[in-house]
């Protein structure tokens, strides 16, 4: 092991050992605080602002957004709840849980959320009592470093350990490697060579599968409302998220009026030609995505497409059939570019949810616009994916929105559908280990006929 990484993983365990112990009350005293640190201005505009430079990829607009709302929901979601100490007390069964620390864990930050991630990331590490070495992508190292210095900062002015959250600022494949060989718990975000990396690297990890969201749409809607809520989350960030609409299923009998109604919010319909062209611009090779095209804005994938894209137009449409194996555009884009399907029934359409996510992003999400509660429930029932997000703008609402209650995250775990060990949203309930109490009660064993039907004893 090279003496670099030898010494983050030191520091950081010495860190720890000193939090080992600390109070409820004092570990929600360093969240809340660094929570509202890093939402204050000028920080978060001059964090956004070094996030688009560094990365290139997405808008200042919606990474200042991303840190204003994420890191206050992440703070909102563990405020008030216990993670130090007893944790539950059941007297009747004479049990109780007690929190302890992971220990110190490794996180991946990804280029594509490089503002939001570092923060989120050690918050929920914190409220575990837990020390946290953050290595960021290549193009996100001086972000990185501006936020880890700023919640550092924090640490010292409240009298704790900085290296409790440290920045890696060595960044190379074989470093990340040995921090997560020799850490106690990984946190992998990032692409699917990355999560296999940690995967194979011995250590407990808590990987996120590939995102490829597909939504349905049915004739119970207002396609204006719809389309608008497909834009914002299509165009958010320019598509950095994994959770933006890659894919839309709509019902035969509105999708000329949904047609409209995108086009109408700023989607331009690609020709048959213009398709081709599009295709060849996002996957040059026939199947890697173009780095170039991912989180750009719409003219400039135009201009590597050779599309005369109209002004006004933020993102792309085309009309797909079917999915997998040469049919590209069913899969993962990180573009600001969305695949349009026709269903006339409903099976289908859960089926065809299915097939697009069997070939990039099972187990990740989907969602759905109806009225229709048996719809809803039907998807949810029979498609293989950990979040089904109903009537909302899919991105936006996927890892946590003031307007749900999904836990706030920028780590959506996809379950063994996706290779992951968790289908939920990763938050700091993850990363703690828990000790369980037991004393004795009185016997509580049931007689056989408590315990099993008339029918079960009588068929014997």
């Amino acid at each position: 092991m090279s003496d670099y990484v030898n010494g983050l993983i030191d520091r950081a365990r010495k860190a720890q050992k000193e939090i080992e112990f600390l109070s409820q009350e004092r570990v929600d005293e360093i969240c809340q605080t660094i929570a509202w640190v890093c939402v204050q201005e000028p920080f978060v505009t001059e964090l956004a602002t070094m996030a688009v430079e560094e990365s290139r990829m997405g808008c200042f607009e919606s990474k200042h957004g991303k840190m204003m709302n994420k890191v206050r929901a992440g703070w909102f979601d563990m405020k008030g709840k216990k993670s130090a100490g007893i944790i539950e007390e059941d007297p009747a069964l004479g049990l109780i849980k007690i929190a302890k620390p992971v220990g110190v864990i490794g996180a991946m930050v990804p280029t594509t959320n490089n503002e939001a991630t570092p923060v989120l990331k050690s918050m929920s590490a914190l409220k575990g009592r837990n020390a946290i070495i953050l290595a960021p992508h290549p193009r996100s190292v001086k972000t990185n470093e501006m936020v880890v210095n700023k919640m550092r900062g924090v640490l010292k002015k409240l009298g704790y350990p900085e290296d409790l959250i440290i920045h890696v600022d060595q960044v190379t494949m074989e470093n990340s490697q040995e921090i997560m060989a020799k850490c106690d718990l990984i946190l992998a975000t990032g692409g699917a060579g990355l999560v296999k990396t940690a995967y194979s690297s011995g250590t407990p990890a808590y990987g996120v599968g590939a995102g490829n969201a597909v939504t349905i749409v049915d004739d119970t809607q207002d396609m204006k409302v719809v389309a608008d809520k497909i834009k914002r989350s299509k165009t958010f960030d320019m598509a950095t998220s994994c959770s933006a609409e890659n894919s839309c299923l709509a019902q035969d009998t509105i999708y000329g009026d949904l047609v409209k109604a995108l086009e109408a919010e700023g989607g331009y319909l690609c020709s048959a030609e213009e398709k081709g062209k599009l295709e060849k611009a996002l996957w040059p090779d026939g199947h890697t995505l173009n780095r170039d095209v991912v989180a750009q804005p719409a003219p400039k994938i135009a201009g590597i497409a050779g599309i005369a894209l109209p002004e006004g137009k933020s993102f792309f449409f085309v009309e797909e059939t079917g999915a997998g194996e040469g049919y590209l555009f069913s899969g993962e884009k990180l573009s600001v570019v969305m695949a349009l399907y026709k269903w006339s029934d409903f099976n289908e359409a859960v089926r065809m949810v299915n097939r697009i996510t069997a070939y990039s992003g099972a187990g990740h999400s989907c969602g759905i616009h109806t009225t229709r509660r048996e719809r809803i429930l039907q998807l949810a029932e029979q498609v293989k994916v950990s979040r089904v997000m109903v009537n909302q703008p899919h991105c936006l609402a996927n890892s946590g929105s003031w307007t749900n209650g999904m836990p706030t995250t920028l780590t959506l775990g996809c379950g063994t559908w996706g290779g992951n060990i968790s289908s939920e949203n990763i938050t700091w309930k993850h990363l703690i280990n828990t000790t369980w109490v037991s004393s004795p009660i009185a016997n509580r064993q049931p007689s056989d006929e408590e315990l099993f039907d008339e029918h079960v004893r009588k068929g014997n």
